[in-house]
């Protein structure tokens, strides 16, 4: 059984609300300008996945965005930008069909496929490098990872992060559709449909005019993505994909960081203790929004504890690789050391 532990982050005082917390990063943070060099992973389907890859020679990292995310989304351009100026080597995963070429096929990602993520790290693993330390995957991206774990026997990864997890996929449609969150699913819907209607487009498809009905991410599950990644409906993709299932089976050493006040679930929807599996870290914070987890005693002057802490994960997995079974670290190996305060 994994473990359950408080989590020593505070909220900001002056964005105390979970709300607060969930839109300053996105709305007032200045973004990275990265140019990475692009990698195309050919799939077995016909179709591929873009990587975004930083120079260098540190241990590698893989980034995963959330819902219709990219690199420019606030917390990962961000945390690419942190882990490269810490000595590792990011590699930021646009999800199928979200990168700057359109995917080829109809179908397109989705928050449980998994068999995506297993052929990226495959690939990876392949390399001269061998597997990757560790890969972090936010909202979307945490289930996705979650499942890969939970259903991997033998994953080619050292070491997990995952934040902001929807573990219950039909807990998290809901929510959305309650109260102030409502906001984020106007949002996210306006994304998705635009997505969808691009890929029509691109494909030489004429447009769906079924998605002038659509009014709920629920709905645009049940029409859409369902019939179009092989689920009989909403209700079948949300119960196959739902992460909180497969965390029994996990036994990478795993990190999830979430917060009570995550305006995209409701409480009751995160993980007992005896559901985690045996590598599995759940750090539950009472505040800290969706993604958020800001700190700073300054107003104006707000400190990003979530890179930190998902830096201090990384830094004591790779102190523990660079130890060995022996606890001495080889000589000339660097153990990096995060700063969690910047």
């Amino acid at each position: 059984m994994g473990q359950l532990q408080i989590s020593d982050f505070r909220p900001a005082w002056w964005l105390a609300n979970p709300h607060l917390q969930t839109l300053w990063p996105s709305l007032a943070r200045a973004r990275p300008r990265l140019r990475l060099p692009r990698r195309r992973i050919e799939l077995a389907d016909g179709d591929f996945i873009d990587l975004a890859v930083a120079e260098g020679q540190g241990p590698r990292v893989l980034v995963i965005h959330g819902l219709e995310g990219s690199l420019q989304s606030h917390y990962a351009g961000a945390l690419v930008a942190r882990l490269a100026a810490q000595g590792y080597r990011p590699i930021f995963m646009h999800l199928r069909g979200c990168g700057d070429e359109p995917n080829r096929l109809q179908r397109g990602y989705h928050s449980g496929a998994s068999d995506d993520l297993a052929a990226v790290l495959v690939e990876l693993a392949e390399d001269p490098e061998g597997p990757l330390l560790a890969a972090v995957g936010f909202s979307l991206g945490g289930n996705l990872l979650l499942k890969y774990l939970g259903e991997t026997r033998q994953p080619p990864l050292a070491s997990a992060v995952a934040v902001s997890v929807p573990f219950v996929l039909r807990d998290a449609m809901l929510r959305l559709e309650r109260g102030v969150s409502r906001l984020y699913q106007r949002h996210l819907l306006a994304k998705l449909k635009a997505a969808y209607r691009r890929k029509l487009a691109h494909l030489g498809l004429p447009d769906d005019p079924a998605l002038a009905e659509i009014d709920d991410i629920d709905t645009f599950d049940d029409r859409i993505t369902a019939p179009l990644n092989g689920f009989a409906g909403a209700y079948d993709y949300y119960a196959r994909c739902s992460c909180r299932r497969f965390l029994p089976g996990i036994t990478t050493p795993t990190l999830i960081l979430h917060a009570r006040d995550d305006p995209f679930m409701y409480p009751r929807t995160i993980p007992y203790e005896h559901e985690l599996g045996p590598g599995v870290t759940l750090e539950l914070a009472e505040g800290g929004g969706h993604v958020g987890f800001i700190a700073g005693a300054v107003p104006g002057r707000p400190v990003y504890w979530l890179e930190g802490r998902i830096l201090r994960h990384l830094d004591a997995c790779m102190a523990r690789a660079q130890a060995g079974p022996q606890g001495d670290a080889p000589p000339g190996q660097r153990v990096p050391v995060a700063n969690a305060q910047t």
